[in-house]
């Protein structure tokens, strides 16, 4: 069974942040951080992954990205901090190869 991830991406300053869904997170990650898109992230430069969420199907993971995009500020502030009350990157380490 394929895993799926929904995750947020902030800038340096935490004063933005992107949420996204994958089905491969190290390399959707490390799309992120080398800007292989020319989008949202990349204008915004959110390349700190601070949070994430693992699902069993890709569906379960589209409708809880659909759930908290449509939320407030303030909720993704509280998710993240339940997670990762400092903001660090928590892919710092991984190893980006394929």
């Amino acid at each position: 069974m394929k895993m799926s991830h929904i995750y947020f991406m902030a800038n340096k300053n935490n004063t933005v942040i992107y949420i996204g869904v994958t089905s491969n997170m190290v390399r959707r990650i490390y799309q992120h951080k080398i800007k292989f898109y020319k989008g949202f992230t990349s204008k915004y430069n959110c390349n700190k992954l601070v949070y994430f969420e693992e699902f069993n199907d890709i569906n379960q993971a589209l409708a809880r990205e659909r759930q908290l995009k449509a939320g407030n500020r303030r909720r993704k502030e509280k998710l993240i901090k339940s997670m990762n009350p400092d903001w660090k990157d928590l892919s710092d380490g991984w190893l980006f190869y394929f």
